[in-house]
């Protein structure tokens, strides 16, 4: 076991890492190290294919080439480069917000029965912050406005995008307007950087990086849209209690794994689940158990209490247990690979976005206008599956924590002004001040096969949890926490600071916990970092700050995709420190990483600092934090 170490942290992935190599079932990790060398170009982003002269790559030694055919230095290709996967970042977590804007027109149209404003009030809360009129409208006819103005971001107009001036302070919006970076459009930004890149159109590296940073500004919008939208649909997220990791499944139950980015399908499924227990106990089963990976499984624990099961790179070893019967997907971050180990287990996966099939796998089409049909479809698929593989063994690992999770940006402020009604984030802001907590920070992103799985989320939350920065968490960083009982008052016991304890502590006791609050507060998906933001936007505002002096700091420590470094990309623009604990494909041009880690810095407030190793990179956050701090006047206590 000791070669799984390595791999990951949590001891159910080993334990499964094992199983799979005893019963020779291809992971993630076999076919990493069966890519190995990696390509030395594409580390350094000195590639291209853009065009079908190449491809062609820049030598990093002066004997080789230094130009590709077309003349496009490596300052040029590795920025072409990084802004495509920021292109490409924004249309996923875009297209998520455009699926939940059509539907909640459609049923503001009556034609999508299935879907109705379950949150009135952040319905009219989000219609006030646009600016549109909301005495007198019914709550279709207020809904079909907010889903209108929802949609027209994506096509170009004129002025700042809704979700952009409604959400950002005033000085941030004229910083980056000064800049020419504010977009005209979701689909535009993207279209721009497609464009841009193309061959013989921008060769200069800064141009084409301004470029990049109006288009993260564009899936900033994206991702925001995305979060109001669903808390109106699904409900805004308040605190639940639920548990994580393998030992969640159980043998006796119909174990079906929601597993993708967006609600739409899932929620529906959690409701059809709920209403067919008596099919699911007439085949024999004790009844339906849903489980969640990846950002859908974040969706459904935040209003649902769904518990995660395992995320990013382990969403294979699930179906070593034999005992999930289905897994069903949307899409993103979802592995093709599934089907072959569904085929050797006999798990079922069914596939549900037109957009997003996968060879091998049944396909449930999912509408909206059926959307519950489809839901209640699946899940009788799920009980087939779980009366074909009745009398087969099964092996769970008995590995789980509890989570309390849901801490939407309502229900802090909810949790806070029962410190003090008048005026909530007082509390807040008078214990960073007095350095009860000494600054935030939250940890996004994914995981990476390249370092071993959570390993560098957990040793970075207890080395800054124990200085006092309040920890925040999304997407399968927030699940790497969930597994690994991070989530639990017991965590902020065990590894939080004094101040940061105390603070937690007479929270949860004037909320009538008992206790305090988690050590890491769940905010939800990756597309839920714009709950964040809302949280230092008000902060800012509150003290009359713009959001590059706040000692807040977002740190990446295994990210992966595309949509990553497009968050990472807004959250510089937006005036953060961003860390990355991987060093991302740009150190072929030292003009580009002077940008990124410098020269961002004196134009936006934000840049980017690249640091591998887990105790350093905490280090280094909180030397950012603790120089913000005395920069608005604040002591800070030496790491």
């Amino acid at each position: 076991m000791k070669d799984l170490a390595a791999k990951a942290a949590d001891p159910a992935v080993r334990e499964l890492l094992e199983k799979a190599r005893r019963q020779g079932v291809e992971t993630v990790w076999d076919r990493y190290e069966a890519q190995l060398p990696q390509c030395g170009f594409g580390e350094l982003g000195v590639c291209c294919r853009n065009c079908v002269q190449g491809p062609c790559r820049i030598s990093p030694f002066e004997d080789g080439p230094q130009r590709g055919i077309c003349g496009a230095t490596a300052d040029t290709i590795v920025a072409r480069n990084l802004v495509r996967a920021i292109a490409a970042g924004t249309a996923a977590h875009s297209g998520h917000a455009r699926h939940l804007a059509h539907a909640l027109h459609r049923w503001a149209e009556g034609k999508a029965p299935d879907y109705p404003v379950r949150d009135e009030q952040k319905l009219r809360a989000v219609a006030a912050r646009l600016g549109l009129q909301a005495q007198g409208f019914s709550v279709k006819e207020l809904a079909s406005r907010v889903a209108s103005e929802a949609l027209a971001q994506f096509s170009e107009g004129e002025g700042v995008l809704a979700w952009l001036k409604s959400t950002l302070p005033p000085g941030r919006l004229e910083a980056l307007g000064r800049l020419g970076v504010l977009p005209r459009g979701i689909d535009t930004a993207i279209s721009e950087v497609m464009h841009r890149t193309h061959l013989g159109v921008d060769a200069d590296p800064v141009n084409l990086l301004l470029g990049g940073i109006s288009c993260a500004l564009a899936d900033y919008a994206g991702c925001h849209l995305a979060t109001d939208l669903a808390d109106i649909l699904f409900g805004t997220p308040a605190p639940v209690v639920s548990e994580a990791n393998l030992g969640v499944l159980k043998a006796d139950h119909v174990n079906i794994a929601l597993h993708g980015h967006n609600p739409l399908l899932s929620d529906l499924v959690v409701r059809a689940a709920r209403e067919m227990q008596e099919e699911a106990r007439a085949a024999g089963a004790a009844g339906v158990n849903l489980v969640g990976i990846c950002c859908t499984g974040n969706e459904v624990l935040m209003r649902h209490g769904v518990p995660p099961l395992t995320h990013s790179v382990s969403q294979e070893l699930p179906m070593l247990t034999g005992a999930l019967d289905t897994v069903v997907v949307d899409y993103q971050c979802v592995y093709p690979s599934l089907a072959g180990v569904a085929e050797c287990t006999g798990t079922r996966l069914i596939t549900t976005m037109g957009m997003a099939k996968i060879p091998g796998a049944a396909h449930v089409e999912f509408t909206e206008e059926e959307a519950a049909e489809k839901a209640r479809e699946i899940v009788r698929l799920a009980v087939e599956a779980f009366a074909a593989r009745r009398g087969r063994p099964v092996h769970i690992p008995p590995h789980k924590s509890r989570v309390v999770a849901g801490f939407s940006v309502e229900a802090v402020v909810a949790a806070l002004s029962r410190l003090d009604a008048a005026d909530p984030l007082k509390p807040l802001l008078d214990n960073i001040a007095a350095g009860n907590i000494q600054g935030v920070c939250l940890f996004a992103g994914c995981n990476n096969v390249k370092v071993p799985q959570d390993e560098n989320f957990l040793v970075m939350a207890r080395e800054l949890a124990a200085r006092d920065v309040l920890c925040l968490a999304t997407g399968c960083g927030a699940g790497a926490y969930a597994r690994h009982g991070y989530l639990t008052p017991e965590a902020t016991l065990e590894y939080a600071g004094p101040g940061l304890k105390a603070v937690l502590t007479a929270i949860g006791e004037a909320n009538g916990l008992g206790g305090p609050l988690p050590l890491v507060l769940h905010l939800g998906s990756c597309v839920d970092n714009s709950r964040a933001v809302d949280l230092a936007v008000a902060v800012a505002s509150r003290l009359g700050v713009d959001t590059a002096q706040l000692p807040v700091v977002a740190s990446a420590p295994e990210f992966k995709t595309e949509k990553a470094v497009a968050i990472g990309t807004w959250a510089v623009a937006l005036g953060f420190p961003v860390h990355l604990g991987l060093v991302p494909p740009v150190l072929g041009s030292a003009a580009v990483t002077e940008v990124l880690t410098a020269k961002a810095r004196e134009i936006l407030g934000g840049y980017f600092m690249v640091e591998t190793d887990p105790v350093k990179a905490a280090e280094k956050i909180y030397a950012a934090i603790g120089e913000r701090r005395r920069a608005l006047g604040l002591a800070t206590r030496p790491w």
